[in-house]
């Protein structure tokens, strides 16, 4: 059998990162291609074939990865940003290969913060209440402003902002709840759109990504119907996440949902939920993925060096170029 070649989009971050290592450690046989705004970083080494591209969101993108897959014979492309599991999504009939992403209702409202709260509202889906700045009169005991269309965290502000500097079309202002951070990892089937599995860790975060997490079940069964309800109320497909605060009452209230593989893909693999490989057995061979058996466990993330000896310029950077080793 020929062997596939899968385009990851976003390599210089640990989601792509993760997607990468997942796929290698599926024992399935890939030509992996990474693409990434900078021409250089960690995830470079990882794949077979490396192109830099624009930002997902300005006017040269689709072309770019256009010309990638058409070159590379892409099988399938695994977006790992928000921004462009939206624009592939949007744009999926006019590229010749598949696309591991949801359809363009939930690709839309799940970019934006405040688009996701209407939605959840109108569904009858929890989540926390959210303003528009405009609208916003000192309603919460305690508040968050958050860039709508946000990556990571950059742009938040707590409690002590200026509401009147911030444009509705920019930001959006959530009651800021204190307790247990929670996050879902969910996969509904791109074959029969129905709910595969759940993986629910606690998590404390550093600078914005996961530096420890810890298997809990103690919520399983209403984050499962929260999950259920969500996709029966849009076109969600394949891996996507909810992160939730549960608080000291026991109420469980999402925040933000992430219309895409998220940032722990690497490490839920080691506890049953392997939705990177999920996606391509679906999408490449057809296969029915039967439910995951989670089993508890602890992850704790570290730093590693890639090293790049005798090397002069950036521009050798790359791996079928450049030998390098990693510092344990």
């Amino acid at each position: 059998m020929e062997k596939k070649t899968i385009l990851v989009t976003g390599i210089g971050g640990n989601v792509g990162q993760g997607i990468i290592r997942n796929l290698r450690f599926s024992g399935l046989d890939f030509h992996i291609v990474g693409t990434n705004s900078a021409s250089f970083s960690a995830g470079n080494y990882l794949v077979d074939k490396f192109y830099p591209v624009s930002f997902a969101y300005e006017p040269g993108y689709f072309e770019e990865i256009s010309e990638i897959v058409k070159k590379e014979k892409v099988d399938l492309i695994i977006p790992s940003t928000d921004f462009e599991v939206y624009f592939l999504s949007q744009n999926a009939q006019s590229l010749p290969c598949l696309i591991a992403a949801s359809g363009q209702f939930a690709s839309e409202t799940y970019l934006d913060k405040y688009l996701t709260w209407k939605h959840h509202s109108e569904s009858g889906i929890p989540f926390a209440k959210s303003f528009l700045p405009s609208e916003y009169k000192s309603d919460f005991p305690s508040a968050i402003a958050k860039p709508r269309k946000g990556r990571g965290s950059r742009g938040i502000m707590r409690n002590n902002f200026d509401t009147s500097k911030l444009m509705d079309d920019e930001y959006m202002i959530q009651e800021l709840h204190e307790g247990k951070e929670i996050t879902t990892a969910v996969y509904a089937s791109y074959l029969t759109g129905e709910l595969t599995g759940i993986l629910n860790m606690e998590r404390s975060l550093d600078n914005g990504t996961t530096n420890y997490c810890k298997v809990n079940f103690d919520f399983d069964p209403e984050l499962k119907q929260m999950a259920e309800k969500m996709i029966r109320h849009s076109d969600l497909k394949g891996s996507f996440n909810i992160q939730s605060i549960v608080t000291s009452s026991g109420e469980i209230i999402p925040f933000e949902v992430n219309c895409r593989i998220s940032g722990t893909n690497s490490i839920r693999t080691h506890f049953g939920f392997r939705d990177v490989e999920y996606t391509v057995r679906e999408l490449l061979f057809g296969e029915t993925i039967e439910p995951p058996t989670i089993i508890p466990g602890v992850a704790q993330r570290i730093l590693l060096d890639v090293i790049y000896p005798n090397c002069t310029s950036e521009a050798q950077l790359n791996k079928d170029a450049t030998d390098h080793f990693i510092v344990f």
